[in-house]
């Protein structure tokens, strides 16, 4: 739903249903300009996906917005670029998508 939101304000967006699918997809060539990270994904969760991620010195320039349900304090350590709580409020996600893919969709 959040890449069909994303889509319809003019944003290309690619989804992965977990952290391997995510980071094979990253291998896979073309980087995003920021990742959108879920932490509570099944096969492999978002911190495990963010530990790999930032591992790597090519996908670890993706700036990372951490969504989640889990309070803050379980995000200490990821060094995300910004964190929304879920529910989330689509209006300030996409600020922050516009912030670091600049105000002009691609």
């Amino acid at each position: 739903m959040m890449a069909q939101l994303l889509t319809l304000e003019g944003f290309k967006a690619a989804t992965a249903s977990n952290g391997r699918e995510a980071l094979q997809y990253l291998e896979g060539g073309e980087a995003p300009e920021v990742i959108l990270l879920d932490l509570m994904m099944p096969v492999m969760d978002g911190w495990e996906f963010r530990r790999r991620q930032q591992a790597d010195p090519e996908m670890s320039r993706v700036p990372v917005i951490v969504l989640s349900a889990l309070d803050q304090g379980r995000a200490v350590g990821l060094d995300p670029a910004a964190f929304l709580m879920k529910p989330l409020d689509f209006d300030r996600l996409l600020q922050l998508v516009r912030q670091y893919c600049g105000e002009r969709p691609n």
